[in-house]
């Protein structure tokens, strides 16, 4: 069985998306900004990106991160040509279906029962835990995540989603930090 990950894009100061967000600009004026890493020239932003998608066995993500990124996603989820299954965590299950052939599967019945199934999807590989900020505390919070994988992107928003607000302290040890022009990746293991 692989490692609960939750990896996710934040500023410098700590927030996943900018203010502002609309349907049309769901990570807000200048949010984008967050990803630009994983689209860069890089070739070692693109390897952190390729290694956790090699690892990646399915994903995890909560209903508003899904309805705000499924225009862009289309049927192949985030993973684009890999279609990862994606487990997306919510209270409902939407009345718009996906899009036909698409990876995306609903549960109602919260974190653990996503997980499950998650980890039935992912075999021996890691489950991703990846946005929104809601679904990693709640992750995080119920104990479930084995390493944080961040991207702390060199931009100050000033404002937007904040990542970490309340809940438990959580106690981290450093696995890894890689440094470039335009992200900072680092890896945490949580301690139990």
């Amino acid at each position: 069985m692989g490692k609960v990950v939750y990896d996710i894009s934040m500023s410098l100061d700590g927030f996943i998306t900018a203010a502002g967000q609309t349907p049309l600009e769901p990570m807000g004026p200048g949010g984008q900004r967050l990803h630009d890493w994983a689209f860069g020239d890089d070739e070692r932003d693109r390897e952190v990106l390729s290694t956790g998608l090699a690892g990646t066995g399915a994903v995890i993500t909560g209903r508003r991160n899904y309805t705000d990124a499924l225009p862009w996603w289309g049927a192949d989820g985030p993973t684009g040509p890999a279609r990862l299954p994606i487990v997306v965590l919510c209270h409902e299950i939407p009345a718009d279906p996906p899009p036909p052939g698409g990876v995306y599967t609903f549960v109602t019945g919260g974190v653990e029962q996503a997980l499950k199934q998650a980890r039935e999807a992912a075999g021996d590989k890691d489950v991703t835990v990846m946005g929104g900020a809601e679904t990693g505390r709640q992750f995080l919070a119920a104990g479930l995540v084995d390493e944080i994988s961040i991207h702390l992107v060199p931009v100050v928003l000033g404002g937007g989603t904040p990542m970490f607000t309340g809940g438990l302290p959580v106690e981290l040890e450093n696995i890894s930090s890689l440094q470039t022009a335009a992200a900072t990746h680092l890896r945490f293991r949580v301690r139990r």
